[in-house]
C-alpha cells in the first residue's frame, strides 16, 4: 500500500493526482463493481517473480528477513482451500497442484533471501471467504512436510478457536520453528510451550491493548481490554497507541 506519511511521499503523489486531475475526474454515472477474473496460469511467474523482487528489496532495505503471509484469504491461501480453487490447470484439483502456488513463490524467495530469512503465516484451518477446506489436516500436513524440504526457518500458523489444538499435524511435519497464535492468553501460552505444542506464541490483540506486555505477563499483572470498535481506523492514535501501560510501585 502506498505510504501519505512523509513529505517526501506527498511530494511524490503530487504528479499522480495533477495527470488525474489533467484528464477530468468523473463524478457522476453508476458505479460498477467489476468481477475478479480467474487467473491465467501464464501469469502467475509474474506474481512469483514479484515476491522475489520484493524480498531482495527487504533486505536491501535493511530488514532481517520476510513472512510470506499465505494466510487470511489472500492469493497464496484461495489457491490452497479446495473449496475455493476451481482451476482445472496444474494449479487446481490435486493438494499437489494446489499447493504448487504456494511452493514457488516461497521457493523463489527462499532462492533470493535464503531460507533462513523466510517465514511463512498460515490459517489453513480457517475459512477462505466463508468457505473451509475438506480436509485441512491433510492439507497442512503435505504442506509443512514441504516447506521442511524447503527449509523455510518458521511457520506462523493461526488456530481457530473452535479448532483447539489443531496445529498437531503440522508439529508433526515441520522441522522448524513454529508460531502459535489465536487468541492465546498467558496461561495458555505457557502450556503450548511446555507440551511442545509449539515453539513461541503470537500475541495480536493482548498487545495492541498492552504495549508492555512482556512486562505485565512477568509480573502477573492486570491487562487493558482491547476495544475492538477502534480496529482498522485511520486513526493514528484511538485504539493504536493510546492504551495505558503499566506503572510498577518498587
Amino acid at each position: 500500500m502506498p505510504g501519505i506519511w512523509t513529505k517526501d511521499q506527498t511530494e511524490a503523489w503530487k504528479p499522480i493526482v495533477d495527470s488525474v486531475h489533467g484528464k477530468g475526474v468523473p463524478d457522476d454515472g453508476e458505479y460498477f463493481k467489476p468481477t475478479p477474473k480467474q487467473l491465467k496460469a501464464n501469469e502467475l511467474p509474474l506474481i512469483v517473480n514479484d515476491f522475489g523482487i520484493a524480498a531482495c528489496n527487504a533486505i536491501e532495505a535493511g530488514f532481517d528477513g520476510v513472512e510470506i503471509n499465505s494466510a487470511n484469504s489472500y492469493i497464496i491461501d484461495q489457491f490452497l482451500n479446495d473449496q475455493v480453487n476451481d482451476k482445472t490447470d496444474e494449479y487446481g484439483g490435486s493438494i499437489e497442484n494446489r499447493c504448487r502456488f504456494a511452493l514457488e513463490i516461497i521457493g523463489a524467495v527462499v532462492e533470493e533471501i535464503g531460507a533462513h530469512r523466510v517465514g511463512v503465516k498460515l490459517s489453513l484451518f480457517s475459512e477462505v471467504y466463508g468457505k473451509k477446506d475438506s480436509n485441512p489436516e491433510f492439507l497442512s500436513t503435505y504442506l509443512a512436510s514441504e516447506l521442511t524440504k524447503l527449509g523455510v526457518l518458521y511457520l506462523h500458523v493461526f488456530e481457530p478457536k473452535d479448532e483447539p489444538h489443531c496445529l498437531k499435524s503440522i508439529r508433526c511435519a515441520f522441522e522448524g520453528t513454529l508460531i502459535a497464535s489465536g487468541g492465546y492468553n498467558k496461561t495458555d501460552g505457557d502450556e503450548a510451550i511446555t507440551e511442545s505444542y509449539a515453539d513461541l506464541v503470537s500475541f495480536g490483540r493482548l498487545f495492541l491493548a498492552n504495549p508492555d506486555l512482556p512486562k505485565r505477563f512477568e509480573a502477573n499483572a492486570p491487562l487493558n481490554k482491547h476495544d475492538r470498535s477502534t480496529f482498522y481506523k485511520t486513526d493514528p492514535v484511538v485504539g493504536y497507541t493510546d492504551y495505558p501501560s503499566l506503572e510498577i510501585v518498587c
